[in-house]
């Protein structure tokens, strides 16, 4: 239950940092980043990984973003 739980936040987190990829929308991940981590914690918590490992892709993906945009833009 809490891997599907897992997936759910992941997908909620990446659905938000879909559109944070836009340039002057880059702040949007400082909220994605908060909420994977979540996930992540969660998904760490069940005996599957498949939540954890997707809440991770998300954040790396986030911090990726946040980095190219020197963590503003």
């Amino acid at each position: 239950m809490l891997n599907i739980l897992s997936i759910l936040i992941g997908i909620v987190a990446l659905l938000l940092a879909i559109p944070s990829a836009i340039p002057l929308l880059g702040w949007g991940n400082w909220i994605v980043l908060p909420i994977a981590i979540v996930g992540a914690g969660i998904g760490a918590l069940s005996s599957s990984n498949t939540g954890r490992n997707f809440c991770l892709v998300v954040i790396v993906i986030a911090a990726i973003r946040l980095s190219i945009g020197g963590g503003i833009i």
